[in-house]
């Protein structure tokens, strides 16, 4: 307040777990809690009920995504003579609420939506599989053309007549045979021979990896997707800067200054 009245212009943005009004304000909110608190975790989880957790912070990234966005629409707000400055109020709680698709509307209607191991609710075929060499693969093909082109590739065309899987909602009836079919066709085969096959019949498709086989990976690669700096004297890569802008790009350009370094900068 003291700020903002020195200064009409400044835009403040406050970043907490249950936002700055309400019963919940003053409770302390780590992004594990407040994931729970606003119904991500509920979904998370084995088809048998067992709650798991992500090994990361998704509430804390996607506050600082709201908290980025907010910024931006407040200095447009204000470049564009509406307002001066203003406040923004971000809850980790509803950073976590605007990822729930349509949970909420499903839930007034009487339908709550419940984890759900490797595949969503109501979306068939969409797993997990193993291939015969041990590779853990992601296949997505619930679209109509798209799934008669995952039975040409696994060469089970008439699949795509069968009528317990004519359509989406009698493949989410069949799910469990369905998921049969495709499990015992990928993991009969390696993996380079089910990516070849998807690929050929543009499938949506591709491999679960991890954060080595991504610094590897010639898509990522060629796209630019790390940056490397320095740190201690040694390189080090990091995740470049997103979305990427044609005319006036982001980029890093050092890994940041020793704790406390700017302090007296900032606060002046």
């Amino acid at each position: 307040a003291v700020l903002r009245a020195a200064h009409p212009a400044l835009i403040v943005c406050r970043v907490s777990g249950y936002g700055q009004t309400g019963p919940y304000a003053d409770r302390p909110g780590f992004a594990s809690v407040c994931e729970a608190v606003a119904g991500m975790r509920s979904v998370i989880g084995t088809d048998a009920g067992e709650r798991v957790r992500p090994n990361l912070s998704l509430g804390d990234s996607l506050a600082g995504l709201h908290a980025a966005f907010g910024i931006l629409a407040a200095l447009y707000a204000r470049d564009a003579g509406q307002r001066p400055g203003q406040v923004v109020d971000v809850a980790i709680t509803e950073a976590v609420l605007a990822m729930l698709e349509g949970m909420v509307p499903e839930a007034a209607r009487g339908v709550v939506r419940q984890p759900s191991g490797n595949t969503i609710t109501g979306v068939a075929p969409t797993g997990t599989w193993a291939t015969a060499d041990g590779r853990e693969v992601v296949i997505g093909a619930n679209g109509e053309r798209m799934f008669r082109r995952l039975c040409q590739a696994m060469g089970r065309p008439e699949l795509g007549d069968d009528a317990r899987f004519e359509d989406n909602p009698a493949r989410v009836a069949h799910r469990a045979a369905l998921d049969a079919e495709i499990a015992a066709w990928v993991g009969g085969r390696p993996y380079a021979q089910v990516e070849a096959a998807l690929h050929a019949a543009r499938v949506p498709f591709g491999p679960i990896q991890d954060a080595a086989d991504l610094l590897a990976d010639p898509h990522f690669a060629a796209r630019g997707a790390f940056e490397t700096v320095t740190v201690d004297g040694q390189p080090l890569p990091l995740g470049a800067l997103a979305p990427r802008l044609a005319d006036t790009p982001g980029r890093t350009t050092h890994a940041g200054p020793a704790l406390g370094a700017d302090t007296r900068a900032v606060l002046a």
